[in-house]
């Protein structure tokens, strides 16, 4: 199959999933066009099923705010004629969905049919979807999507909780590339960030306020008031990190906390590393909890959105209650406390993550695309 790809280019959990997915169809040797207004950050590798097309976006004095949506929607109608393409699957509704609606009908005027996909990954459902200034946009592009798909049962319950949708939604999880995780964890960087044996605590996002990285930080200090043994790892940045940096001051744990800022791969930090934090006051899935535990890595999680569809109580980590950061020191202190548990929980999260290895999940996808191209030639 010809399959465009619609997704946003950064290092959010919706682009990732996006661009992995689409590395992994090429590799089923399907034809994979990306279309986005820069490159995606893991669209790092060459094959010649994979192609990119840029959305080029021009500034006119007449506009305040670039009409990025009339550029996307040139832009898919143009790679869809020309390349052939069998079907977009846009990931994340705004303004992807309504982009790829235009789209098909200005193809349709040339006697084109052009099914698509939507995705929703979560904020634009959750966050920013719930702003009535895009309900009526965002309700009619999911409706008049040819299949809609959700990540989690919780996202797909809260998007008919949310809009007036009129039509099923399957939920196909978030995936791991197993083998990016594999091999042992590197000495010498574990080393570098625990020269003494220390214990490493770790926590990835993009630091939003949603993601209560401050929570991360009191977790923290309440184990070191027991154990002194134990190092934080923040990998990330965005809008809370100078409140994140003001706390470790006033707390006086800034020596044992490294700020690693934006990765690109954090895979050998996660291998190294002996218990995830993810504190969030909720997740429509919770990515990263995710790719903690394909690399052997617990977690202590809130309880909330998609998370305890991720993380299992007791089998790969802990689940407590937003904000309770007492619960969740306790937990990380209990596991640190006991090598037969943190051992057990570390084979249960490596047990867990099989679940969701994209060699059990793209075939629900390749599935689901043969179903929209067959109705496409049935409605010829």
């Amino acid at each position: 199959m010809k399959i465009g790809i619609v997704c946003y280019p950064t290092f959010g959990g919706s682009g990732v999933v996006a661009t992995e997915l689409g590395k992994a169809l090429a590799a089923r040797n399907h034809e994979v066009h990306f279309i986005s207004y820069s490159q995606p950050v893991k669209l790092d590798i060459f094959n010649r099923n994979l192609h990119y097309h840029e959305v080029r976006i021009q500034d006119y004095p007449l506009f305040d705010y670039t009409p990025y949506e009339l550029a996307l929607t040139s832009k898919l109608v143009d790679v869809t004629k020309y390349a052939g393409l069998d079907l977009l699957h846009v990931h994340y509704a705004i303004p992807h969905a309504s982009a790829a609606y235009m789209a098909k009908q200005i193809l349709a005027s040339y006697g084109i049919r052009s099914p698509y996909v939507t995705t929703l990954h979560g904020t634009d459902i959750t966050l920013v979807g719930r702003d009535q200034s895009y309900e009526p946009v965002i309700t009619f592009a999911i409706n008049q999507s040819d299949r809609v798909t959700a990540v989690s049962e919780y996202l797909r319950k809260a998007t008919c909780d949310y809009f007036d949708i009129n039509r099923e939604i399957d939920v196909i999880p978030n995936f791991i590339c197993p083998d990016e995780y594999a091999g042992p964890p590197s000495a010498d960087l574990r080393r570098q960030f625990a020269p003494n044996g220390e214990k490493l605590l770790i926590h990835t996002s993009n630091f939003r306020p949603v993601k209560r990285v401050e929570d991360v930080v009191e977790v923290f200090a309440r184990v070191r008031k027991v154990r002194s043994d134990v190092r934080l790892l923040l990998v990330g940045d965005g809008p809370n990190k100078v409140g994140v940096e003001k706390l470790c001051r006033d707390l006086n744990i800034c020596e044992h906390v490294e700020m690693l800022g934006k990765l690109k791969d954090v895979e050998p930090l996660l291998q190294i590393s002996d218990m995830f934090l993810l504190t969030s006051e909720y997740e429509s899935f919770g990515l990263a909890a995710l790719e903690a535990m394909a690399a052997g890595v617990p977690v202590v999680s809130s309880n909330t959105g998609g998370i305890p569809e991720v993380n299992e109580e007791g089998v790969s980590g802990f689940l407590c209650n937003v904000g309770d950061v007492d619960a969740m020191a306790a937990r990380v202190l209990e596991a640190f406390g006991d090598e037969s548990l943190l051992k057990k929980l570390q084979a249960g999260a490596r047990k867990r993550a099989e679940m969701f290895d994209i060699r059990t999940v793209l075939p629900l996808y390749e599935n689901l695309y043969r179903e929209v191209v067959s109705a496409k030639v049935e409605a010829h």
